[in-house]
């Protein structure tokens, strides 16, 4: 994994790669961490910064973790990452151990976060600001009624991060 520049995410059409290909969101130290699937987010501009923003629901194990750091990493596995991100997306890592369950072998990016060397691309963010989805706030109540169903979840959390560094393999 070396590092790169910011150039790189305009190379590929990123709307594909978090819709299809997914993010795996990790949070936490080399000593201890969890992830996640996510396939929601996004990459942009805002506040003069190349940012990513994602949600994630509060009761995801992953969540504790983004809440305790000031980083945390999104990485992208490439179309053969869709194993891990099968157990990363079903399972918590309250109960089972996800880096024995994926074989992923993590990669220390900054004393508080965590990549992995299967990742084919990974962004080392910085967290900026936290707000949480509320009921009502949803204009359009279909996308409320479709997503957080009584059967869905709770509402998510946005955070929006700063993209501090870019690997890549």
């Amino acid at each position: 994994m070396k590092e790169t520049t910011l150039a790189v995410l305009g190379k590929e059409n990123e709307f594909d790669a978090i819709g299809k290909e997914w993010l795996l969101v990790c949070a936490g130290t080399p000593e201890k961490c969890n992830m996640m699937t996510a396939s929601w987010g996004g990459l942009g501009i805002l506040w003069g910064k190349p940012v990513a923003y994602i949600f994630i629901r509060p009761e995801r194990y992953t969540h504790d973790f983004i809440e305790a750091q000031a980083h945390l990493t999104l990485s992208l596995l490439g179309p053969e990452g869709k194993a891990v991100h099968k157990v990363c997306g079903t399972q918590s890592g309250r109960d089972i151990d996800k880096l024995a369950a994926t074989g992923l072998r993590p990669v220390a990016l900054a004393p508080d976060a965590v990549g992995f060397e299967q990742a084919r691309l990974t962004l080392l963010c910085r967290k900026l600001f936290k707000t949480s989805f509320a009921d009502e706030n949803f204009i359009d109540r279909d996308v409320l009624a479709r997503w957080y169903g009584p059967k869905e979840g709770g509402l998510h959390d946005l955070y929006i991060c700063e993209i501090e560094r870019v690997f890549e393999q």
